[in-house]
């Protein structure tokens, strides 16, 4: 299939090696012996002119010494061996190290900081740097096979499977035209059906030889299809060369330089994917970088891709309750600091300029093009942090009542400008207020991390946009979020028209409903949309004097994933699909505080109500959980925090799922042997919580028991719902178990019922447990399931 992908992927020219299907082993076969050393160098520094020390080259004089003697060992020789010395090196304080290869003036410090300016986008003078790990490699010569493919002649039963039968197959003299065809084989091509298609054995082609399509190569290992309108020749170092003829090559061209992305639905799929693969490589790189657990291990951040506008163009699916919001904040960092330079960082966690609550920390990058005066594009990544300060350790007070309580406010400000980490003044916010973060050295890795992540997603772009052309992908960007807001549109055409109203309450009482307005367009309609759809959440409650209120960007991230829910088809998550959408949210409310207003749990609770609230008035999904089961603990010197799973609503055509995290979080919970190995903790309990999911048709998924032991004294914040109000089912479904916390104090002995948000002091010994809520039931129990 070769030559039809290259027709459809643009591709002019394709190489096909004798081994294509071998270089695996192939290269295997030619690798060379080698010994690997190392030592943990984190004692010794570099000299002060940025050489290795007198110590560091003794390591290595050591590992060469052993290395040396393993390969003699094997047989290989002194004389072919060659050896390379490196060293892991990093700011002294930060947690990501780079290896660097010895420099021919043996200088590591310009190479290092040649390094992390390409990596980070910034050096730091007169930091520091530390040695982490002292590396050194010996390798012998590399083994010299030939290249030549196997002769299929002398392959037992080549011949018969082939079907070639005999014939020399154009041995001899052919005049230098090279070997005729061992055969004609009726053979179907694309576009022109069954033909007989010439056969050859590529070891009997001459070098030079040209031959055009179609036709088929018999190798030992594969067969060549050679589709019409592509010619052969094979070089010198026995590799084919198929290329495509005029026609094709002008088709293709023709293909590749057309502006309209609308018309070419493929082309369009295929930069999506790469946009959303963008977004994905950026989580990747954060999650390896970073050290605190909450990325690294539960992998709490997001990632995304932004126009050259802000609209946002692809966010990683990492984290629903930050869907969409990053754009918010884009938007927010562009009113403040246009015009931009190449290599900006911005910073900020303001919950009331695009954020959600303090931990979670964005770095905003504009990206420029080369030779450009204005960014082409834009980049975001979002993690929560460990510990962000806060009256509680993790920054997750439960009983918070204005912003400060929770933690440090980063108001927007360049972390790097003109090749500078402002780490001074980070620093001093990280200090600053009355409850500064606990482990500033934590942040300030993480933020490094953020900014990589950034640095290489505006690489990938940058490599995009000189493969495809930048208005081809600004094109594609366009189009991507038109599409979205067609798909969606034409969802909510599908439902009802009409209003369609729910509410429900928070524990303490407060009120959250919502109002849904379907309108269906007439096909004459000169609105280019289908369906619209009002959300219309007066009615709410007031802004709540705790910690339960949720930023207008929550309230749009949760609207994002609800909509994202109820599309069956494939859809780009990008900002388009709010485009059908008018969000009504009053002033004053849960949904609209007051700046400073506390918002630790609007975040991760009145979100999960949100979400309930909007697929009940769709009828769509009976309440799941409800709750992100905070949990956070520490002492002056560390914070530590999770998020706990529970039952999920049931469907009306599918039962709830058990033991799972629900709706706006998509996290992972910290392995049991990674938790006790970092935390003074031990995990005495994490499993189902049988007879907590609400019965029905379809009954809802079950919660989780989860029981912790803290071996010296801690601080925990407990920031819990649905501790008095229950899941609700649909339908006639019945709703699911609410969630009960309880301590149990070794001095007593006796589990003691505790409230939905508190905060307490715990002695070595003392144990928490939660128990966390079921989901509801859809339809009444013995009634038919009805189909998807």
């Amino acid at each position: 299939h070769v030559c039809a992908l290259a027709r459809r992927l643009g591709i002019r020219e394709i190489l096909l090696h004798p081994l294509a299907g071998l270089f695996s082993a192939y290269g295997i076969g030619l690798a060379a012996r080698s010994w690997h050393g190392e030592r943990d160098g984190r004692s010794r520094r570099l000299a002060e002119d940025g050489r290795p020390s007198a110590e560091v080259s003794e390591t290595w004089a050591e590992l060469e010494g052993i290395g040396r003697g393993a390969l003699r060992a094997e047989g290989e020789p002194e004389r072919s061996l060659t050896i390379e010395r490196s060293l892991d090196l990093r700011y002294a304080g930060t947690d990501t190290a780079l290896e660097v290869v010895a420099p021919a003036d043996g200088r590591f410090l310009p190479a290092f900081e040649r390094a992390h300016r390409d990596r980070f986008g910034y050096v730091r003078p007169g930091r520091e740097v530390e040695i982490q790990t002292i590396r050194l490699r010996i390798s012998g010569a590399e083994n010299a096979f030939a290249v030549d493919a196997p002769q299929s002649a002398h392959v037992a039963g080549f011949d018969e499977v082939v079907g070639l039968g005999g014939g020399d197959g154009g041995d001899g003299d052919d005049g230098g035209v090279g070997p005729g065809p061992l055969r004609l084989a009726r053979t179907w091509f694309p576009g022109q059906g069954f033909v007989d298609a010439p056969v050859y054995r590529r070891e009997a082609l001459r070098p030079g030889q040209r031959l055009s399509g179609p036709l088929l190569i018999l190798e030992a290992n594969a067969t060549v299809v050679v589709d019409p309108g592509f010619t052969l020749e094979l070089d010198r170092d026995r590799v084919l060369h198929l290329q495509a003829e005029d026609e094709i090559r002008s088709a293709v061209e023709a293909s590749s330089s057309a502006r309209t992305i609308e018309a070419d639905p493929v082309r369009l799929e295929i930069l999506g994917s790469r946009f959303m693969s963008i977004a994905e490589q950026m989580g990747a790189v954060l999650r390896n970088t970073s050290v605190s657990t909450n990325i690294k291990e539960r992998l709490d951040y997001s990632c995304a891709v932004f126009d050259r506008d802000g609209g946002l163009v692809a966010n990683a699916p990492h984290i629903p309750v930050h869907l969409g919001a990053m754009a918010d904040t884009v938007a927010a960092v562009r009113r403040r600091f246009e015009p931009f330079a190449d290599g900006d960082v911005i910073v900020t966690n303001d919950p009331f300029e695009g954020g959600s609550h303090l931990p979670d920390v964005t770095a905003v990058s504009p990206v420029f093009l080369p030779g450009a005066s204005r960014p082409s594009f834009y980049v975001a990544s979002r993690g929560h942090h460990a510990d962000l300060g806060g009256e509680a350790p993790g920054s997750m007070p439960a009983c918070s009542t204005r912003l400060a309580d929770e933690g440090v406010l980063i108001e927007a400000f360049a972390l790097v400008r003109a090749g500078h980490f402002d780490e001074e003044r980070l620093r001093r916010v990280l200090a600053s207020g009355a409850y500064p973060a606990r482990r500033p050295d934590d942040n300030v890795a993480d933020l490094e991390a953020m900014i990589a992540a950034n640095r290489a997603g505006a690489a990938r772009l940058v490599q995009l946009a000189a493969e495809e052309g930048e208005h081809v992908v600004h094109d594609a960007m366009h189009e991507l979020q038109r599409a979205a807001a067609q798909i969606v549109a034409r969802a909510l055409a599908k439902w009802p028209a009409g209003e369609h109203v729910f509410a429900d309450c928070l524990d303490d009482g407060t009120p959250i409903r919502v109002a849904l307005e379907i309108v269906h367009r007439p096909p004459d309609s000169h609105d280019p949309l289908p369906a619209r759809m009002k959300i219309d959440f007066s009615g709410t409650g007031p802004a709540s004097p705790g910690n339960l209120n949720a930023p207008p960007s929550v309230v749009r991230a949760a609207v994002l994933y609800v909509l994202r829910s109820i599309v069956a088809a494939r859809i780009p998550l990008n900002g388009g699909c709010l485009v059908p959408v008018e969000l009504v949210i009053p002033a004053g409310s849960l949904l609209d505080p007051p700046r400073g207003s506390a918002v630790a749990g609007g975040n991760v609770e009145t979100s999960q109500r949100l979400v309930d609230v909007l697929l009940g008035a769709l009828g769509r999904a009976a309440a799941s959980q409800g709750t992100m089961n905070n949990v956070a603990f520490g002492d002056a010197h560390f914070g530590y925090y999770e998020t706990i799973g529970g039952g999920a609503g049931a469907t009306p055509f599918a039962r709830g799922a058990s033991g799972v995290h629900t709706h706006m979080t998509n996290t992972r919970i910290t392995d049991a042997e990674i938790l006790e190995s970092r935390y003074p903790v031990r995990l005495l309990a994490f499993g189902l919580r049988g007879g907590s999911g609400g019965a029905g048709r379809l009954p809802g998924g079950e919660g989780l028991v989860r029981g912790i032991r803290f071996l010296r004294p801690v601080r925990v914040s407990v920031l819990t719902q649905r501790r008095r109000t229950v899941p609700f089912g649909l339908a006639g479904g019945s709703p699911g178990a609410a969630g009960r916390n309880r301590v149990r104090r070794r001095a007593t002995g006796e589990l003691v019922e505790i409230a939905g948000q508190i905060e307490l002091a715990l002695e070595a010994g003392d144990e928490l447990w939660l128990e966390t809520p079921g989901g509801g039931g859809y339809g009444s129990v013995g009634l038919p399931v009805p189909e998807p």
